[in-house]
């Protein structure tokens, strides 16, 4: 038993001492490898909120390279990446990868299939997202997912504002108590609560429904963040069994409308601060192994992640994964 706790101990030091290790980035003309640093994020993320919450899911969406050590299908599995996450996500297998609503082209279907499988076989559950709104296109989104073990959710568009109206009840829906990842036989994506007047209508909206799992932001329209008690109503279905509430967070982008953006850097960026995303504005690339980028994402009592842990969300969506793509190129 003391053998356990030193171990513990000196992995949570470790924690400590690099919740960020400070690389001189990509304009000082130093080498990094781009990947492995967003690995050793992904696992400061996972140490860091297991070590306060254990039991914490942590699923990263996309980048899924990442599962292997030389980024190929056929490499050998990244174990110690692995070892820090319980699932990951992934859009656009089947539907949405060129536009939405289209099927994903068959060359790339298979690649992102088998990063997937590398996943499964490692014990981490596949969660896709495929953006489709004819009803047959959702149907065999379902059912080509289901058949790979993946759960899976529907978008009818990809802005992720809405409870689709088709399947009238959740793929798979279920009665039980949902209380781990693997439980989980289906899941409401839903990150733009714009639609909806207010934040009581959004979380009475969302707890009268029967998804095994809920992926939201913890702020309602950008600013009011969700209380405790708005997280414990949404862990009850309609049905009577439990679920999972899981929080959305960037650690590859930074955005513009978080409580932690200071219009200052409009003017004078943080040296971590990169360039804005085209495609969506007010949206920026981070410097992501930077240890004051990373300060604000974990770490500290102010930090994203511990006001995610404190509310009760039973775990993080983390996004922008593959910005290791943005500094390679």
């Amino acid at each position: 038993m003391k053998y356990i706790i030193c171990i513990l101990l000196f992995e949570f030091m470790i924690f400590l001492s690099g919740c960020g290790d400070n690389g001189t980035g990509p304009d000082s003309g130093e080498t990094r490898d781009y990947r492995q640093d967003m690995r050793e994020f992904v696992r400061t993320v996972s140490t860091y909120s297991k070590t306060l919450s254990p039991g914490f899911i942590v699923i990263p969406q996309n980048g899924h390279e990442l599962l292997t050590e030389n980024g190929e299908e056929d490499g050998p599995p990244s174990i110690d990446y692995i070892a820090s996450i319980d699932g990951v996500g992934r859009e656009d297998i089947f539907y949405g990868y060129d536009e939405d609503n289209i099927p994903t082209p068959h060359s790339e279907r298979k690649y992102m299939i088998a990063f997937m499988d590398i996943a499964e076989h490692n014990n981490i559950e596949v969660l896709v997202t495929d953006y489709c709104s004819t009803q047959a296109y959702m149907d065999d989104s379902y059912k080509q997912n289901s058949d790979r073990n993946y759960i899976s959710f529907a978008a009818d568009h990809r802005e992720l504002d809405n409870i689709p109206s088709y399947p009238h009840v959740p793929y798979n829906v279920n009665s039980d108590n949902v209380i781990s990842l693997k439980e989980t036989k289906n899941f409401l994506y839903l990150l733009n609560p714009d639609s909806f007047p207010t934040k009581s209508s959004f979380v009475t909206t969302l707890g009268n429904t029967d998804y095994d799992m809920v992926i939201i932001d913890l702020f309602f329209q950008g600013s009011e963040e969700l209380l405790g008690e708005d997280v414990t109503s949404l862990k009850v279905k309609k049905n009577g069994g439990t679920r999972l509430v899981i929080a959305y967070m960037s650690i590859g982008e930074a955005e513009d409308y978080r409580y932690y953006w200071e219009s200052s850097w409009e003017k004078n960026p943080p040296s971590w601060l990169a360039g804005e995303n085209p495609d969506w504005p007010g949206n920026y690339k981070v410097r992501y192994w930077d240890k004051n980028w990373q300060k604000i994402i974990c770490g500290t009592e102010e930090s994203y992640l511990k006001r995610i842990i404190d509310v009760g969300f039973d775990g993080v969506y983390l996004d922008i994964i593959d910005a290791f793509e943005y500094f390679e190129q």
